[in-house]
């Protein structure tokens, strides 16, 4: 089961890694005026959420699922799960919507300004910081 665990976190950290560099790529990309700059962009974000992001993401939800394979039943009599596994499906929402805006951007549709992205590059941060509260504390 440690194994498990670590490999777990390992996927966690490499996932999270794309999920708040994506949309830092989204910022710049928007911010960009030059078509190199902006092709050189559309190649960055397809590696890091196909090469990257989506595998980490992947791998973190089979890891996450093998371990609570361990102890079904107990585990989902625990709510702090419940409340996570939520959180985690929020951010596989969020990362399959930076999927969409990678297409958005390579098909040159992009419409919002650098401005959003900057916020829409910080949800991860909180769903993280809860995420990690709700794992290790477990406060119900």
């Amino acid at each position: 089961m440690l194994w498990v665990k670590a490999f777990h976190i390992i996927s966690l950290v490499c996932w999270f890694a794309g999920i708040f560099y994506l949309p830092r790529l989204f910022v710049y990309h928007a911010a960009c005026e030059d078509e190199p700059g902006r092709e050189r962009f559309k190649i960055m974000e397809r590696k890091l959420y196909r090469g990257i992001t989506t595998p980490s993401m992947i791998a973190t939800v089979v890891f996450g699922v093998w371990l609570i394979s361990y102890n079904v039943s107990g585990y989902f009599s625990q709510g702090w799960l419940h409340a996570k596994l939520l959180l985690v499906a929020v951010l596989i929402i969020y990362h399959f919507f930076c999927g969409h805006l990678v297409k958005v951007f390579r098909d040159d549709q992009n419409t919002r300004s650098h401005v959003f992205y900057r916020w829409f590059n910080e949800l991860p941060v909180f769903i993280l910081l809860a995420v990690v509260i709700l794992a290790v504390v477990k406060p119900f």
